[in-house]
């Protein structure tokens, strides 16, 4: 008499092998789709701003008769360049400085562009500058271990005037799913320990919701825990 522990695992079915390539094809598919999505609706949308600006007898469509997606962008960043070009040099500062100081004088355009000044040189200006180390916080409380990425050395007033006996530390606390949003915050040299795991395992780390760790045998291939 044979037991019921001992019969065999019975082999997966034609539907269960189908429903594996499927769900291998999309996960292949979605990543690669979802990019030139947003590559081609971008691109549209810069044409639809650009474009209508150019006078009809310049406008490559006049031309050729077609369509052609992306001119826009292409002379967006011709533009942009030419641009850039010019505000390097002296005549260009001085015509930027002459714009800021009318835009000085408007209460309302005065704040809207000093805000969208501020902002566009943090993202662009400051490119160069990224976290220098993924670490482990205790945070919100102690017992709970967050994921943090050390920015700097604190400065200024707050490190003048924080109750602290030695160095603090400005760390990036970031939020699951979504690693831009989080908090600013800022702990004693001594509460921070720095991870060994580079910064973008970090962030693929917080992305997955910890379903995704470096692979120490491999660093070129993720880690999945079962």
């Amino acid at each position: 008499m044979t037991a019921p522990f001992d019969k065999k695992p019975r082999r997966a079915g034609l539907f269960t092998h189908l429903r594996s390539s499927f769900l291998t094809g999309l996960v292949v598919i979605a990543p690669v789709s979802l990019t030139i999505w947003l590559i081609w609706t971008i691109m549209g949308w810069v044409d639809g701003v650009v474009l209508p600006l150019i006078p009809g007898r310049f406008s490559p469509e006049a031309y050729t008769g077609i369509n052609l997606r992306g001119i826009g962008v292409i002379i967006f960043l011709l533009f942009t360049i030419i641009v850039g070009w010019v505000a390097k040099g002296l005549i260009g500062r001085s015509l930027i400085r002459f714009a800021e100081s009318l835009v000085e004088r408007m209460p309302i355009v005065r704040s809207i562009y000093s805000g969208a000044k501020q902002i566009a040189e943090t993202i662009f200006a400051q490119t160069e500058r990224n976290f220098e180390k993924a670490c482990l916080i205790q945070y919100p409380r102690k017992g709970i271990w967050a994921i943090g990425f050390i920015s700097t050395d604190a400065r200024g007033e707050v490190a003048a005037k924080a109750e602290t006996a030695g160095d603090l530390l400005s760390v990036f606390v970031p939020t699951t799913p979504n690693p831009t949003s989080g908090f600013l915050l800022f702990f004693p040299r001594e509460d921070v320990i720095e991870l060994d795991m580079s910064i973008e395992d970090a962030a693929k780390l917080v992305i997955s919701a910890g379903l995704v760790y470096p692979n120490p045998k491999d660093p070129t291939r993720p880690l999945k825990v079962a």
